[in-house]
């Protein structure tokens, strides 16, 4: 792979940074660098950096500002970067993960998460005083399956994150249809098994969010388009489903299918937002009602084909979708009374898979 490709070295963003991932072997560019425009929250390419492949999806360490991203293949493997002058420079060579398939990765303290779709399993790495990851990782396996015979021959991770509290870590199983929680060890960070939450069956959960009071999760559903609203105990590790809210198909084709993937919640907590592939749509859904209570509330079109990712700015204002057939992304206005969506510009990125954004004013020197 290659190293930086220079762009336009303007630097627009007032200090603010957007970081898009994209599937290489869809034609992606590997990771995006992007100017945030502090007026219009318009996206402007800056440079570009292809250094592992399929980086399909990013974060950012909070404290030190590292940037980590999965490689999404057979091998697996995540690697580190800092954004610097010369754009990002790697933290080293990269690390495999100990298992196939990795769609999702997140900091939890001094360790990196990933979820390894295609082994069906959490695994963790210890990160280094420098940011960098450090194997061998450590992987805890998920067992069982699930009523669909060609999605959930067996467990399938597709997202893992800490809980608030940091005490806990909560990973999403489309192939077994569950919510683990496992408690990490402070000393070999080791993820041990804690509880499991069974959801309904054949509904395949992908992605789930936290409502910013740390005690309402929003489970969203793949292969049953729903979400799921549940509460979390951080006190006792447990998560119990309170409520389902079927995402209907009114004004979609017949024959087709809609496949939820990312379920999104307003900064201020006052809004949950949920992509849908298939219908290519954002749903909006108000939390006035209370946390547990979200009611849908709005519609609009994600601008593009295959929305894979969707993300709110760290202010809330605006709304951005990566698409990933159409090879965009979209943003949109968030009405800051509603929640609704006016869409307000795009920016082409081949296979776009994932946006996150910077939270410092400065790059990380």
């Amino acid at each position: 792979m290659s190293g930086t490709q220079r762009g336009n070295r303007t630097d627009r963003s007032g200090g603010q940074w957007a970081y898009i991932g994209s599937f290489t072997s869809g034609g992606g560019r590997g990771i995006t660098v992007a100017a945030v425009d502090p007026v219009t929250g318009a996206l402007v390419p800056d440079s570009a950096i292809d250094p592992l492949v399929n980086p399909s999806c990013l974060t950012l360490a909070p404290d030190t500002g590292v940037l980590y991203a999965v490689s999404e293949t057979e091998q697996g493997a995540v690697g580190a970067f800092r954004h610097g002058d010369e754009g990002l420079t790697a933290l080293g060579p990269v690390v495999e993960v100990g298992a196939s398939g990795p769609t999702h990765l997140s900091v939890a303290g001094n360790l990196l998460l990933t979820a390894n779709y295609t082994s069906g399993s959490v695994g963790s790495l210890r990160v280094a005083a420098d940011g960098s990851p450090a194997g061998p990782a450590t992987v805890f396996a998920h067992r069982g399956s699930g009523p669909d015979a060609d999605r959930q021959e067996g467990p399938h991770a597709h997202q893992v994150l800490p809980d608030p509290s940091g005490q806990w870590v909560l990973s999403v199983d489309l192939g077994t249809d569950s919510v683990r929680v496992c408690a990490p060890d402070g000393a070999t960070g080791e993820l041990r098994g804690h509880a499991e939450t069974v959801l309904r069956a054949g509904s395949g959960p992908r992605h789930l969010a936290f409502h910013p009071d740390g005690e309402t999760v929003y489970v969203l559903h793949e292969l049953e388009p729903q979400l799921t609203v549940c509460r979390w105990d951080p006190a006792s590790g447990r998560l119990d489903p309170l409520s389902e809210i079927a995402i209907g198909s009114d004004g979609v084709p017949d024959g087709v299918r809609l496949y939820p993937s990312v379920v999104c919640v307003a900064p201020q907590g006052r809004f949950v937002w949920a992509a849908v592939r298939g219908s290519n749509t954002l749903l909006t859904f108000s939390l006035a009602d209370g946390p547990d209570k979200p009611r849908l509330t709005d519609s609009v079109e994600c601008g593009g084909s295959w929305p894979r990712d969707l993300v709110s700015d760290p202010t809330g204002r605006r709304l951005y979708v990566a698409n990933e057939w159409s090879g965009d992304v979209t943003w949109f206005d968030v009405d800051p009374e509603s929640g609704q969506l006016r869409r307000a510009g795009a920016v082409p990125v081949p296979a776009a898979a994932c946006v996150v954004f910077s939270r410092s004013a400065t790059r990380v020197k």
